[in-house]
């Protein structure tokens, strides 16, 4: 275990952030991928995030069944850190049904670019027993004012092939950023990094991380920024990595951060609505027991 108050702690906070995920149908083991909690602050609830042909088993582009057996996940489990006093370095897994018994799904599509996405969101309770540690959407601490630009390193931090460093820490992959961010919108929230990725990084989050020196960009003043810090780390939270373009090509793709908050909102907004309802329930099976 590491204690977060020792001066000597080891681990970059978003080594912490990214979560090892195994997919199975029903006992059957089918493949293993990554995932990460999101918040919109540090009151919000944490929803988990991941790539969407994780839990279907399915190809994005052409719908084909990833696994040779055809199967497709009936539950996932998700190695989550365990909520230790001020320390981190024990994993709790956790598994969770991808449906329910009436056959709707958990996990939730995006509600305006729908299937064509490949994230999906899954809100449950996650217990007491979890350390959450979500990538913040309304907050600027995963999101420095960096001044990022084609060439420029980027890292996706997962599990490739299942591999881990330390117990379930992930492994960062660096790459480059292959496009100009400017050009991503609502209609085109996709963009291209060059990197050397593998199977089980799909899901990965996907950061502009900087030490020691950096560029932050005022947008107010239109002015770049050089700075020089030895000891302080800074970074940028773009998105969620999905695949490379094709098998020959370090070209890989990543949804940008910026579709998250509808996402979110919706798992929060159903989730809460179904507790409501179920909630609602018992209160009137109880009144009838009473009478």
């Amino acid at each position: 275990m590491f204690s977060f108050d020792s001066p000597s702690f080891p681990l970059e906070v978003l080594s912490s952030k990214s979560l090892y995920l195994e997919m199975y149908f029903e006992e059957t083991l089918l493949a293993n991928g990554t995932g990460f909690l999101v918040a919109r602050d540090k009151e919000k609830r944490c929803v988990f995030f991941t790539n969407k042909h994780n839990v279907t088993g399915r190809n994005p582009i052409d719908g084909k069944h990833i696994s040779p057996t055809a199967a497709e996940p009936t539950h996932i489990v998700i190695y989550f850190h365990k909520n230790l006093d001020e320390a981190i370095g024990e994993w709790l897994p956790i598994k969770l049904p991808l449906y329910r018994e009436d056959g709707t799904k958990y996990w939730y599509e995006h509600p305006t670019l729908g299937s064509d996405v490949d994230v999906v969101a899954l809100n449950l309770e996650w217990g007491s027993d979890v350390r959450t540690l979500p990538y913040y959407l309304d907050l600027d601490l995963d999101d420095a004012p960096l001044d990022i630009v084609p060439s420029e390193t980027v890292s996706v931090i997962g599990f490739p092939f299942g591999l881990t460093t330390y117990g379930k820490f992930p492994i960062w992959s660096t790459g480059f950023l292959a496009q100009e961010l400017g050009l991503i919108n609502k209609d085109n929230p996709v963009f291209l990094i060059d990197c050397r990725t593998r199977q089980g990084q799909s899901g990965s989050a996907v950061v502009a991380f900087r030490k020691g020196t950096y560029r932050t960009i005022d947008l107010e003043k239109g002015k770049i920024i050089q700075h020089t810090a030895a000891n302080k780390s800074v970074w940028k939270f773009l998105g969620i990595y999905c695949g490379r373009v094709n098998k020959e090509s370090d070209l890989g793709r990543v949804w940008h951060v910026s579709i998250f908050p509808e996402l979110y909102d919706l798992a929060v907004n159903d989730y809460e609505q179904r507790k409501k309802k179920a909630t609602e329930k018992e209160s009137f099976i109880e009144n009838i027991e009473v009478k």
